[in-house]
């Protein structure tokens, strides 16, 4: 990084200011005509309040356009958004970068057609993924093999592979097309990219890492390696989530000559829009641009905020963080900073309760499960944040603290039993415990085998023809073609009593599951 006059462009963001002056007349899509239709309706509504909302809503629009002269395609870009594009790549240190307007979603779904080229190819996937890798094994119609993450006892909570596993993984099936790793996880928690890349490559092996919540790191001292530093070929960055980009915007990075770039161009366009929003775009432009001109001192604030109050909540009695500095575990090599993961360390309340009573007294965290609640610092926290942050925590610590550690815990928490000690949840599902897994076939058609519903108890032993997954964070506790297990059903009920929200269940209760009919019966 640094601040060569190239790097302080804006190519897109100036195209869409040049189209934004041109005062023409709109003879194409979008229907809101750069806004006109919402000026209108501000002039035309007597509600002084819904006519302001209109009125901001113009000035947004303004610059949502369309493939028209000098605003270039997304598809096959030749003027400001290639140029945007390559500003991007010399940012973040890849070969080629691709703007995503449909988030990570799109970028981890291409990589598997990218990779795929036909029915059954195998990919080693890490076990607990983010949806939108097992939506894109389904589409790609292969076969994941499944390799067991590393159980981090100190937290209970799940990383990635070993390498070790890694490498068994690629030597039993060393047909496999591609790894497709997630690092760091929801809870900031990273491994040794590089490790795994060497090994990786020794088999011949593309390396695919969803780095969705990393798209900062390698961008300052006090950050972790990105996987592109660390040697990953493919590696798939939410911007928005860590840096400046508008929701939806992402990127996606290559380097190497694993990785097919021709095909790959053609599978992005195929699961991204043939009408890419312009203001997404824009805000990756613009987030790189402040990146690459500001270099390490755009991260200064944002650290200097959660720095502070990871040091004051070392002093209230009621609340641990996860603490890489302090741990001895080999489950992860890094943590990133910016994510501030406590709990109640008292017992009395939940990951869910406590996020509950944070968002009661205005401090909304990125995330909860039974046990940690996430908090999200980015480049943009300040230590007015902070402030406000460590005022709320002081309360909840004092009434805590003010509570007798004798009395009856409710029957929520108590029912929870794990919840506060070392062995989170998750972890104790059997099939975590698995190393390296048989080849599961995906398909987008296997949801039409017959079906019916039974209640949990009587699930177990068939096969799922539903997913759930916990949100956030968005990872599948129960893949739809897999056998229910009784430490499914277990963990199920855990969720349950926690109040847990699940997506694509039938069930939101869950008291019941639909399965598959047995081809046996």
């Amino acid at each position: 990084m640094g601040n060569s006059n190239s790097y302080d462009r804006l190519p897109l963001v100036e195209a869409l200011l040049r189209y934004e002056g041109q005062a023409h007349v709109s003879m194409h899509v979008p229907g809101h005509k750069d806004g006109a239709a919402y000026v209108t309706a501000a002039e035309l509504e007597d509600d002084s309040e819904r006519a302001e909302l209109y009125r901001r809503y113009a000035a947004l629009l303004r610059q949502d356009v369309t493939e028209v002269d000098g605003t270039d395609d997304l598809h096959q870009a030749t003027g400001p958004i290639r140029e945007a594009q390559e500003l991007a790549a010399a940012c973040f240190g890849a070969e080629a970068t691709h703007f995503l307007v449909g988030g990570s979603t799109a970028g981890n779904v291409a990589a598997l057609l990218t990779c795929c080229t036909k029915r059954g190819d195998i990919v080693l996937v890490q076990r607990n993924v983010h949806k939108s890798i097992i939506n894109g094994l389904k589409l790609a119609g292969a076969q994941a093999v499944f390799l067991s993450p590393r159980h981090d006892r100190a937290s209970g909570l799940l990383t990635a592979p070993s390498v070790d596993t890694v490498e068994a993984g690629l030597t039993q099936y060393p047909q496999a097309k591609a790894v497709f790793l997630c690092s760091p996880n929801y809870y900031g928690l990273g491994v040794d990219v590089q490790a795994v890349a060497e090994i990786v490559h020794r088999h011949g092996v593309p390396l695919l890492i969803d780095e969705a919540h990393g798209a900062h790191y390698g961008m300052h001292p006090d950050l972790p390696l990105s996987a592109l530093q660390a040697g990953a070929d493919l590696v798939v960055q939410s911007t928005h989530k860590m840096l400046l980009g508008m929701t939806m915007s992402a990127m996606l990075h290559v380097q190497g000559a694993r990785i097919n770039r021709e095909r790959l161009q053609r599978k992005l366009a195929m699961v991204q829009s043939s009408s890419p929003s312009y203001p997404l775009m824009a805000s990756l432009d613009m987030s790189r641009h402040w990146i690459q001109t500001k270099g390490q001192d755009a991260f200064t604030t944002g650290l200097a905020a959660v720095n502070t109050v990871r040091k004051q909540l070392c002093e209230l009695e009621s609340f641990d963080t996860i603490n890489l500095s302090m741990n001895s575990s080999t489950s992860y090599e890094s943590q990133d900073p910016f994510k501030l993961v406590i709990q109640d360390r008292t017992g009395q309340m939940t990951g869910y309760e406590l996020l509950e009573q944070l968002t009661v007294h205005g401090i909304v965290a990125e995330m909860a499960d039974i046990k940690y609640v996430v908090l999200l610092f980015t480049l943009a926290s300040s230590q007015a944040d902070a402030e406000k942050i460590m005022a709320v925590l002081c309360a909840l610590d004092d009434y805590l603290q003010s509570r007798s550690h004798s009395m009856v815990m409710s029957e929520s928490t108590s029912n929870l039993g794990s919840v506060t000690n070392d062995n989170h949840p998750l972890i104790e599902m059997n099939h975590y415990n698995q190393g390296v897994s048989e080849p599961v076939l995906f398909s987008i058609f296997e949801e039409d085998k017959p079906s019916y519903k039974v209640s949990l108890e009587q699930s177990i032993g068939k096969q799922s023809a539903e997913s759930v997954i916990p949100y956030p964070p968005g990872i599948p506790l129960l893949y739809a073609g897999e056998r229910i297990t009784k430490a499914h059903i277990d963990e199920l009920g855990k969720l349950a009593l926690a109040g847990a929200k699940c997506q694509d269940v039938s069930d939101p209760q869950l008291r019941s599951l639909i399965v598959y009919v047995d081809d046996a019966n």
